[in-house]
């Protein structure tokens, strides 16, 4: 279920707040650790990580840890600079509505997917593509699914490559890497659907397995006729296993 206004609200406070406490920490620690070694008051030390300049300044006058000082002060210098891209990463996230991180996930999936060849394409992810998928990845296989309703692919694994949109548009295909795929699976609980992505992958990716998924037996000729390599009737396959275990 999609979160209430409310909800994102109180889920966007909660990513902003982690690198926020980071950002803090790594100030307290810097502070407290050049007091430590060179014992400045509070002020002094608070002013080393707005100017750096100054420690440099400081020993010239003053006996001390100067190696250990200078090497601490880089580690601190690092992690304040970290901890600040962290900041603004989540501040832009948050002022985009969440847009940013979303188009940040998406160039990394086109990357992904452009590295990819040999992999399967599975259009659709119900309990048939899904388990498809699932069964492919279990077996070190690269799986690309293509699914257009966005509650479907919030259930989606988090490291598994997804392209929004409808499988039956060639540009979505292409996205997915249709003409490097070793085989393509259209899996959507619609018939017709899946044969139309049949005619777009033949049109596409003439040498990839196409195997395509109907609800009647009716539809297995056209599904052939457009191309399709296996044709999977889920309600006979699983009438099959059922007699076997018998």
């Amino acid at each position: 279920m999609p979160a209430t206004p409310v909800g994102q609200v109180r889920d966007r406070v909660r990513a902003a707040a982690v690198p926020l406490a980071a950002f803090g920490t790594t100030v307290c620690v810097g502070v407290a650790g050049f007091v430590a070694l060179t014992g400045v008051s509070v002020v002094d030390a608070s002013f080393w990580l707005l100017d750096p300049t100054s420690i440099e300044l400081y020993f010239e006058h003053h006996s001390g840890p100067e190696r250990a000082t200078k090497a601490f002060a880089v580690v601190v210098f690092v992690a304040l600079v970290l901890a600040g891209i962290w900041v603004g990463e989540s501040a832009l996230d948050a002022a985009f509505d969440g847009r940013l991180g979303r188009e940040l996930t998406r160039m990394q999936t086109r990357r992904a997917i452009a590295d990819l060849t040999d992999h399967v394409v599975i259009c659709g992810h119900g309990m048939f593509g899904r388990t498809v998928a699932n069964r492919l990845r279990e077996r070190g296989r690269d799986v690309v699914v293509v699914e257009r309703d966005a509650e479907e692919r919030e259930r989606i694994d988090d490291d598994a490559l997804v392209v929004a949109g409808d499988a039956r548009r060639e540009a979505v295909l292409e996205r997915a890497g249709v003409s490097r795929a070793s085989a393509v699976v259209a899996g959507i609980d619609d018939s017709n659907a899946n044969i139309q992505i049949g005619v777009a992958t033949s049109q596409l990716a003439p040498e990839s397995k196409l195997v395509v998924r109907v609800g009647d037996e009716m539809y297995e000729s056209t599904a052939r006729r457009v191309g399709a390599d296996a044709v999977v009737i889920p309600e006979v396959v699983s009438g099959s296993d059922v007699v076997a275990d018998l």
